[in-house]
């Protein structure tokens, strides 16, 4: 009798099986690849309350340093108008500083914004607001704003600020830290400072943070009666004194009140003008 070899009928079926299982190892080895390489490349979510703490420790770290500024370099050389030192406690002069000088923020010295330009140093920003002689809610035209730091402390003090800056990049700038500061009650002009705001009408006092060689004549004519201007006054490379006029009854008496070192005017007002310079004989 012949034997009849019988074929499995499922000879296919376990390589098949195999090829599937095979394929699946490979497409799971894929994937957890991708994942890995995704974790290791992905920027990490910054932790809130990390970035929270850091943000409270840095706060307080440049409050202890304007503290210390008011108290040592104000006050300590005899800066005594209450409001005047109040506004140099509140206003964060940090806010007006140039990220590579953030550490001498609340030094007692200019620092450079660029452009040519300088943020005063904090005793001068508050001796020449003092003498200002202020009260809540005049109207104060500022001639050069520069950071807007000193625009800052004004409007801090409740006055009606109006600032004019020549240099169109400053004048931006500034008005973008004012605003982010929330100060309201603050108009900036980009425009040459030498002529004033005429417009604006007449103010009750007029700071000038740049040294023309002279004293600009439209600035006196806007002043209201018993109006107050300070200014310094000097050459450009040559000796400046800083100045205080007080408009009263039609006469401009004339304070002479010592040396000091400030950026030049600039402008077309300042270098055409042939105007006689409005200073007595010291």
């Amino acid at each position: 009798m012949m034997m009849v070899e019988k074929r499995p009928k499922n000879l296919m079926k376990p390589i098949f099986l195999h090829f599937v299982i095979l394929s699946l190892v490979v497409f799971l080895f894929v994937l957890s690849s991708c994942e890995l390489k995704n974790y290791m490349t992905e920027k990490p979510e910054p932790n809130s309350t990390i970035v929270e703490a850091t943000s409270r420790v840095e706060r307080s770290s440049f409050d202890n340093a304007r503290e210390r500024m008011v108290q040592d370099t104000i006050i300590e050389r005899g800066i005594s108008d209450p409001t005047v030192i109040a506004a140099m406690r509140s206003v964060p002069r940090h806010r007006f500083v140039p990220d590579q000088y953030l550490d001498q923020s609340y030094a007692d010295h200019p620092l450079p914004i660029g452009y040519g330009q300088t943020i005063s140093q904090p005793y001068i920003v508050a001796w020449m607001t003092e003498l200002l002689e202020l009260h809540p809610g005049e109207k104060v035209l500022e001639i050069g704003t520069g950071s807007g730091y000193q625009a800052a402390i004004l409007a801090e003090m409740g006055m009606e600020v109006y600032s004019i800056e020549i240099i169109p990049e400053l004048a931006e700038s500034a008005t973008e830290h004012l605003r982010d500061l929330g100060y309201t009650n603050l108009h900036i002009r980009q425009g040459d400072g030498y002529y004033g705001w005429l417009e604006k009408g007449l103010f009750d006092a007029i700071i000038v943070t740049a040294a023309p060689d002279h004293l600009p004549s439209p600035l006196v004519t806007q002043l209201v009666d018993g109006g107050r201007l300070v200014i310094p006054i000097g050459p450009r490379s040559g000796f400046q004194s800083l100045w205080k006029f007080v408009y009263q009854n039609g006469e401009l008496t004339a304070y002479n009140l010592g040396g000091v070192a400030f950026v030049p005017f600039t402008g077309e007002g300042v270098e055409s003008s042939t105007t006689p310079a409005l200073i007595p004989t010291p």
